[in-house]
């Protein structure tokens, strides 16, 4: 069942222009039934179809809408429902979403080719010096799941485009900081695949989708130029209902969320670790995280929380000493993605006993010394939502 619709409402006059236009096509409808039957065939109704739109050094890490009034959703998966698709009549359909690797066709477009049983790593590799080694194969990895080494299926090392979602924080605090938050979530998506699919939700004690997927930069400024600083920190409801929105909607296999905020969370309904546990789900994304927590009231708890995120789903928390350093961070958040390994393997314990699996992910080359394998630190099997369609 469909979560309530949490698009920014349209104003007043929009409204009565809606509700004329119904009016007018209730005349026409019933124009048309009062035709005659026998003799010449009264007018057919045109089927509508609508589809939704495709549409240096750096600081170092801790490890279109509609027009009604928004809701707060429900706490737990109810909230993460809670992000529709805004639908247009674009001819490009949105293919469904898969988990498994892509390839590229003659046409450019990337085709998802799935196997059903495999579970896909993406992985970023780091020396002791924490720069990202980007020259290792196959063989230098070892994958254990709850500590029983699994046979890799699949590799590759390859810059292929992303699913993101920009998740900002629009509560009152972000109010003098939106500006360089703004700037530094675009210059992410200039630094990026240019065929990377982006939407923008921003959040205080409510939570909005501004922009659905586009690499239209245009579109993603005014996005976030919607400033309402206003309101509470629901962080936890923002990050999990924009992370099913990338499961249920995104075509791209490898998703990501970029989070921004300044402060704890102190709105939601959910608690971190349930939070943590829905982001765990089978094909759920890495989330990179910036904490502005300068003027923060707990900055430690708010530190914990973006940190417990971020590792637990393979991405990084970053807490910049000042506002200047998030332009830089996002740059790299943006490197970081970009050489990714993308790794698969045929887990020895069937998804169907499901339950909690851990991951640990090992690198070790001639040539390199001690390495670090960033990834996600496990999942929940069986929670996946099914692709329909996917091959």
């Amino acid at each position: 069942m469909p979560g309530p619709d949490i698009t920014r409402p349209k104003n007043r006059v929009a409204g009565y222009f809606k509700v004329l236009s119904w009016a007018m096509w209730a005349v026409a409808l019933a124009a048309a039934l009062a035709q005659p039957v026998g003799g010449h065939a009264g007018p057919k109704l045109a089927q509508v179809q609508t589809v939704p739109a495709q549409t240096s050094p750096s600081p170092q890490p801790s490890s279109s809408s509609q027009p009604s009034a928004s809701q707060k959703p429900e706490s737990g998966v109810g909230a993460a429902q809670a992000l529709p698709s805004p639908q247009t009549n674009s001819q490009e359909s949105r293919q469904p979403p898969a988990s498994q690797q892509q390839n590229s066709d003659d046409n450019g477009t990337f085709v998802i080719r799935k196997d059903v049983d495999e579970v896909v790593l993406h992985a970023t590799v780091v020396d002791d010096r924490q720069r990202i080694v980007t020259d290792l194969d196959k063989s230098a990895f070892t994958v254990l799941e709850d500590g029983k080494p699994q046979a890799i299926i699949s590799f590759h090392h390859e810059d292929i485009p992303v699913a993101i979602g920009i998740v900002i924080d629009n509560s009152g605090s972000m109010r003098e900081k939106r500006s360089k938050v703004n700037q530094a979530a675009l210059n992410l998506v200039r630094s990026s695949n240019p065929q990377d699919e982006v939407f923008v939700v921003n959040f205080n004690d409510e939570y909005y989708l501004d922009q659905d997927f586009t690499n239209d930069l245009l579109k993603l400024k005014e996005a976030l130029e919607k400033i309402d600083a206003k309101g509470g920190t629901a962080l936890y409801e923002a990050v999990v209902a924009s992370a099913d929105h990338l499961k249920r909607d995104a075509r791209l296999e490898r998703k990501v969320l970029f989070v921004v905020t300044d402060g704890e969370d102190n709105a939601s309904r959910e608690t971190l670790e349930q939070a943590v546990k829905q982001l765990q789900e089978e094909n759920g994304p890495s989330v990179y995280a910036i904490g502005i927590l300068g003027d923060e009231e707990h900055p430690k708890r708010a530190r914990h929380a973006l940190e417990i995120i971020a590792q637990r789903t393979g991405g990084l928390a970053f807490f910049p000493k000042t506002l200047d350093e998030v332009d830089e961070i996002s740059r790299q958040v943006a490197h970081d993605i970009r050489n990714q390994y993308t790794i698969g393997y045929k887990a020895t314990n069937p998804r169907s006993s499901g339950g909690f699996r851990q991951i640990h992910v090992e690198a070790k080359a001639k040539g390199h010394g001690k390495m670090l394998v960033r990834t996600k630190s496990g999942y929940y099997a069986g929670t996946q939502r099914a692709a329909a369609g996917a091959k």
